[in-house]
């Protein structure tokens, strides 16, 4: 059976689409078939039901489902077409090896896999990274030459990447703006931070504090919900830069957290990403939820 072609007329936004056009099937069926990866927009998968449909578009509906899709208890993808993948990593996952020769099962090992189920030629290339701790969006390039552009233009594409860290302790200064000079010793795997140029890399992170949480007694510290926005993507750098303010991630052993709390993770999310596509030039924004965990430590 052939897929169904749907033609857009008119701007709208998928659901509303598919609504007026899948015969009366209901909202939970039709974000079903989304997360089902059924739903094509313009040539790409589109898990999203709010994606903004333009006039022209063109929308195909999979009948059946993919037998290449993708399956990982700790990787989602959100979306993919012929020139990017974007996902969603759970902690705990390498995005790439730390050493070659590594066998240990990393992001781009998974999509490497993944993308030469329907494509045995076909590849994936590392555009940015996340700690292995550190939770959320990721995007990576399916060319080298893509590749190559997308890390050299990094600063102008990327238009926000967002960051979610429950920190320890109530901050004076509700909103603020961290620069240091960060500099990296890989022989101890371990990034300094210096308030003047030391010769090391200058960083700046914005923060803002979403909600807080007192302490239950006098001695606790509490914790703050904090809110992140990177000018600048060093190694370690929301997590060394909040240390070095006095309030460390929670379950950030390595850079000084000394709280026992019921989260067994670092409590760090790239929650939002967005940037130009380099090739369609369209705004791509991708956003997940706070995980679960934040919301329960701060309650």
């Amino acid at each position: 059976m052939s897929n169904t072609k749907l033609n857009v007329k008119d701007s709208s936004t998928l659901l509303v689409f598919l609504q007026e056009k899948m015969g009366g099937m209901s909202r939970t069926s039709l974000k079903q078939m989304l997360s089902q990866r059924r739903v094509m927009v313009d040539g790409h998968v589109e898990t999203n039901f709010a994606c903004p449909l333009d006039a022209g578009s063109v929308v195909e509906i999979v009948h059946g489902r993919p037998s290449y899709e993708l399956k990982h208890p700790k990787l989602r993808v959100v979306y993919e077409d012929e020139h990017l993948i974007v996902v969603e990593k759970r902690e705990g996952l390498l995005t790439v090896a730390t050493y070659p020769g590594s066998t240990e099962t990393t992001v781009f090992s998974i999509l490497k896999n993944y993308v030469r189920q329907s494509n045995p030629r076909g590849g994936v290339f590392t555009v940015h990274r996340l700690d292995r701790e550190t939770s959320g969006l990721l995007v990576f390039a399916k060319s080298k030459e893509l590749q190559e552009y997308m890390r050299e233009w990094w600063r102008d594409i990327v238009k926000c990447r967002t960051y979610i860290a429950v920190a320890e302790g109530l901050f004076d200064k509700k909103e603020g703006r961290i620069v240091t000079w960060l500099t990296e010793d890989k022989r101890n795997a371990v990034v300094y931070s210096s308030p003047t140029d030391d010769g090391g890399k200058k960083s700046i992170t914005n923060y803002k504090v979403v909600k807080e949480k007192a302490g239950e007694r006098d001695t606790d510290i509490g914790l703050s919900l904090v809110e992140l926005n990177l000018e600048t993507g060093r190694t370690n750098q929301i997590r060394v830069h909040l240390a070095s303010i006095g309030h460390p991630i929670a379950g950030d052993r390595k850079y000084g957290s000394g709280t026992q709390l019921p989260i067994d993770r670092l409590a760090l999310h790239a929650r939002v990403l967005e940037f130009i596509h380099p090739v369609t030039e369209k705004v791509m924004h991708f956003e997940t939820p706070i995980p679960k965990e934040f919301i329960r430590l701060m309650k």
